[in-house]
């Protein structure tokens, strides 16, 4: 049978990674995961409580643009976090993040277009963009410009439309208002589109992050219930979108998805109103970040930007290897430590970065760290 080239996207090595794990497991060996996003919390006890009753509902089919009183709750969410005045038409619920991704692209851009991404960046902006058949166009980023894009980048790549992540995931590095609103004018003078990832909001340590909605309203701001409200298996997210574009992408939505799962629409709202957990989850990661800095730097793990969030160290390996993915596995053979390659977030120089994640519990975290500290000593002697 036929194929298209639109289909031949690369592999997501950090499922590589978890499936190699699970095979370790399988056979009775206890691995350590710092090598997926994913909360060792699940979604908020309340929440699922109210969930429990709402089943005895029918749960068919909501509108396409999601659950009006959620639409109305991410509004307020707004308000209460940023002191952004939001209109809840322009809310999107979707089919978690990647729904998003799939509907602002389709909205966006035409075929062939040239959507810039600054490396190192999540791998599957690059898969999606090929698979609707534009053209991703990576922009290698700096230590020092904290591996993000500059706003001499839009024109310098002939960009149709720029994406940026903060924090980012692999770095956890952020945006001020500043740079984001110099990324937004950039975008303005060239006639491109701007879409701001922000599904790590919520989880930050020393300074709060920055809405692209402050600084700008031509935009499509991307968030996500998986990583601050722990629902990653519950593949609901939602999008800003400005005013004029929303009947453009609720079409899609209808045609596409009919609607995100109403289920998870509904632990999602409730989800919204369960703080108190929420910021229980933020401690452990904070906790965390200070045992990985620390960790990680006595085990011999020394170049990274310290993450201003999400939940990953983007560690330069270069002096160990000039292949992660074979140092990825070693650690995972030797260690019984899973962690990503950084193959999976910058295809040119990602064979000398590895990604930590420490989304984990901290006992977890603890332990991976005392593992990777003597499979270090066993490899320098």
């Amino acid at each position: 049978m036929r194929h298209a080239t639109r289909g031949e996207g690369d592999p997501f090595i950090v499922m590589d990674v978890m499936e190699a794990a699970r095979q370790a497991e399988a056979s009775g060996r206890h691995i350590i995961h710092m090598e997926v996003g994913q909360p060792s919390t699940g979604a908020p006890a309340a929440a699922r409580d109210k969930l429990i009753a709402d089943m005895n509902d029918p749960l068919g089919y909501t509108v396409g643009l999601g659950l009006p009183e959620l639409r109305a709750r991410i509004a307020q969410h707004y308000a209460d976090w940023y002191g952004v005045s939001l209109d809840p038409a322009r809310v999107v619920i979707t089919s978690g993040a990647s729904g998003a991704f799939l509907l602002a692209f389709s909205a966006l851009f035409d075929n062939g277009e040239r959507v810039g991404l600054g490396t190192p960046c999540y791998p599957s902006y690059r898969q999606i963009l090929k698979a609707v058949g534009l053209t991703p166009v990576d922009i290698p980023t700096t230590f020092d410009q904290r591996f993000q894009p500059l706003p001499e980048d839009v024109a310098a790549h002939h960009l149709t439309g720029l994406i940026v992540a903060s924090p980012a995931n692999p770095t956890g590095t952020m945006l001020d208002a500043s740079a984001l609103a110099a990324l937004a004018q950039a975008c303005t003078a060239r006639d491109a589109a701007l879409i701001s990832d922000e599904i790590y909001h919520g989880i930050d340590y020393d300074k709060a992050p920055v809405t692209a909605l402050e600084v700008t309203d031509d935009v499509y701001v991307v968030n996500s219930f998986s990583k601050y409200f722990s629902m990653t298996g519950w593949r609901v997210g939602w999008m800003v979108v400005p005013l004029d574009h929303v009947r453009r992408v609720e079409r899609l939505a209808q045609n596409m998805f009919i609607c995100a799962p109403h289920a998870a629409q509904r632990l999602a709202l409730h989800a919204m109103d369960c703080p108190e957990e929420l910021t229980a989850n933020k401690a452990v990661y904070a906790a965390n970040r200070a045992l990985m800095i620390d960790g990680l730097k006595a085990a011999g793990f020394t170049r990274f930007a310290p993450p201003d969030g999400a939940f990953y160290i983007y560690v330069d390996v270069s002096d160990q290897t000039d292949d992660a993915l074979a140092f990825a596995a070693e650690i995972l053979e030797k260690a019984g430590v899973a962690v990503t390659p950084g193959l999976d977030f910058d295809a040119a120089r990602g064979h000398q970065w590895l990604r930590f994640s420490y989304a984990r519990r901290t006992k977890d975290i603890r332990e991976g760290l005392d593992r990777l500290a003597t499979f270090m000593k066993g490899r320098s002697t």
